[in-house]
């Protein structure tokens, strides 16, 4: 019987079907390499560890600059280290301008905009509107720093950081602060909110007072806190102190002094300016209208100026005594000339030089005593153009006076070649030259300190050196005259001070107004205290009285120069020179004390005193 057929397994129809035959049996078994295989891999495994190695390598010592100011820039900061602004004292050790500790909010927009739902909150809290406030961070959404508000008290600043606002932070700074207000605004001025000086003192030692800050590295978390000091960058350096030559006490007396005159004479400005005579040290600088330097943002911008250094001003029959000076040292008149004044007028070109009253024959005293304004112009027209031109510029007029204070002015002195035939004549008597109360102070200065020009300083301790400008004797001869001015028969009996002799000399110039002098005037009084050996000069010049009140430098500027100096001479100590009628004025008060127990003849009343006032 035959064989059956054999049928082919799926696996070989699969190979037949891929055109594979059937599987053949192997002739002989390989040999499997395993220690090779494994070596292969050992090396291979070798290689990625060297390749790591290098590259680790790379990152740590090659390239350690590079990824290190990576990761610096992603968690490291440095931040200032805030610093104090020197104190500002004035000579005696009284503060005037101090820095006191503060605080700022600011804020990370890039953390805080991820906490929209918290705006309001902070907004309420900063006391903002909260669509002002996310206004101003999304202005700033790039940035990691924007300030909120600054220079708060430290007490606000962490009720708002209490709140937990993630993004908001505070910060330390200083803000100055002046004690006497706006009494002392002018001399000092005031800073702005990053604490630097913008006018006044405070701009002119700026770099004196503001000191260095410092610098630190720390490492702040993702939220901005700082959670390691690294390193100190640089220590902070506190400002220098600055001693002022100012006098609180003047300082406040003047001003005092002044706001009561502009009130009681309905004028629209004023200036008081106080020099020590021998060092030209500055005792006290006010101005009005003033402002209030610890909220600078409310005041008027035109209140800022120190009228005594900036502004310019005719200074009337202030100037006589320094025609009489002039005149005198270069020998074309003496003490004893006669000026006959007569009718009380004199042509000036198309115009006239004339007096309040007709004085008739003046000698050179006279001229002064009366202030006359023809005795003047009579003087100045015995000397040449350029002489007189000379001397007013040896005694400051044309020029700074270099106390250095910011912005100060030099005044407007024209020169020979531009006078018309009318300008010397009306110079004599203070018209056709402009100048600033301060220079005014310096040139009286000068006569109350034997001839001797120097030039005001506001630091105490700061000696300039003294040029002589005038002849000691003719000095000595014109205060003897200006001292008439304040005695019975002078135009400034109001600027009599009790027990001292005062030498000075009163002014009333026209303003001018469209090419011409209008109906308003300035009252000035320039004196020298004590008169026998000079210690203060001081200036008093109010603006625009009111016509019908008073308007004259006699009765408006004279009664400020008594009310300081009597003052300021008794804080500093000065001897009277003038022992008689204080004993006599002593003795009238107590006669007045003791009640009347014995009836007495009536007495008749002395006659009255006619007192020319200018």
């Amino acid at each position: 019987m035959p064989h059956a057929e054999k049928r082919p397994t799926a696996g070989q129809r699969v190979r037949a079907f891929f055109g594979g035959g059937p599987r053949q049996k192997p002739r002989g078994r390989a040999q499997f390499n395993l220690r090779g295989r494994l070596a292969m891999v050992a090396g291979t495994l070798g290689l990625c560890s060297l390749a790591l190695l290098g590259r680790a390598f790379e990152m740590q010592v090659i390239d350690n600059a590079f990824y290190q100011a990576q990761g610096d820039a992603r968690f490291l900061r440095e931040i200032p280290i805030p610093t104090s602004r020197g104190m500002i004292t004035d000579r005696n050790g009284e503060p005037l301008a101090v820095s006191t500790p503060v605080e700022s909010i600011w804020a990370n927009p890039q953390e805080l905009l991820k906490h929209p739902q918290r705006l309001p909150e902070l907004a309420q809290a900063l006391g903002v509107p909260a669509d002002h406030l996310e206004r101003k961070l999304s202005q700033r959404a790039n940035k990691e720093f924007v300030y909120l508000q600054r220079r708060i008290s430290p007490e606000f600043a962490q009720s708002v950081v209490a709140h937990n606002i993630p993004g908001v932070f505070s910060q330390r700074e200083y803000r100055r602060f002046y004690p006497q207000g706006d009494a002392i605004a002018h001399i000092l001025g005031f800073t702005n909110v990053d604490d630097a000086g913008q006018e006044g003192l405070e701009l002119a030692f700026d770099e004196w007072l503001r000191g260095k800050p410092g610098a630190e590295k720390v490492i702040r978390d993702r939220r901005g806190r700082i959670v390691e000091n690294v390193d100190l960058v640089r220590a902070a350096e506190p400002g220098k102190d600055l001693t002022l030559s100012i006098d609180r006490r003047i300082q406040f007396l003047a001003y005092r002094e002044l706001r009561n005159a502009l009130l009681e004479k309905g004028a629209s400005s004023g200036s008081a300016v106080v020099l020590d005579v021998t060092t030209g040290e500055v005792l006290a600088m006010a101005n009005l209208p003033s402002f209030n330097p610890n909220a600078v943002e409310g005041g008027a911008r035109d209140a800022h100026r120190n009228r005594a250094v900036t502004d310019l001003i005719e200074p009337g029959s202030t100037m006589k005594p320094i025609t009489v000076a002039a005149a005198l040292e270069h020998h074309v008149i003496t003490p004893q000339t006669k000026f006959d004044t007569n009718p009380g007028w004199m042509p000036n070109g198309r115009y006239r030089t004339t007096d309040t009253h007709n004085y008739g024959v003046l000698d050179t005293t006279g001229v002064i005593t009366k202030s006359s304004n023809v005795g003047a112009a009579k003087i100045v027209a015995r000397l040449d153009n350029n002489t007189f031109y000379e001397y007013l510029r040896k005694l400051g007029y044309g020029q700074s006076t270099n106390s250095g204070f910011p912005g100060e002015s030099a005044g407007l002195l024209p020169a020979p070649d531009r006078w018309s035939g009318t300008t010397k004549q009306t110079m004599s008597y203070g018209y056709g030259l402009s100048v600033t109360p301060l220079q005014i102070a310096q040139a009286y200065a000068a006569i109350g300190n034997g001839g001797k020009l120097v030039a005001p300083t506001f630091v105490k301790g700061q000696r300039n050196e003294a040029h002589q400008v005038m002849d000691p004797g003719v000095a000595r001869e014109v205060l003897r005259m200006m001292e008439t001015v304040t005695l019975p028969g002078g135009t400034a009996t109001q600027a009599r001070v009790l027990g001292y002799r005062v030498a000075g000399k009163t002014g009333t110039a026209r303003k001018a107004s469209g090419g011409g002098y209008s109906r308003r005037y300035v009252a000035f009084f320039a004196g020298l205290v004590p008169a026998s050996n000079p210690r203060f000069s001081m200036v008093v010049v109010i603006d625009d009285p009111a016509p019908e009140l008073a308007y004259v430098g006699g009765l408006v500027s004279a009664p400020v120069f008594r009310n300081v100096m009597d003052g300021a001479l008794r804080m500093m100590d000065v001897a009277p020179d003038d022992l008689d009628a204080w004993l006599a004025a002593q003795a009238a008060a107590e006669a007045k004390r003791k009640p009347a127990t014995v009836a007495t003849a009536p007495v008749a009343a002395p006659a009255p005193v006619t007192e020319a006032v200018q």
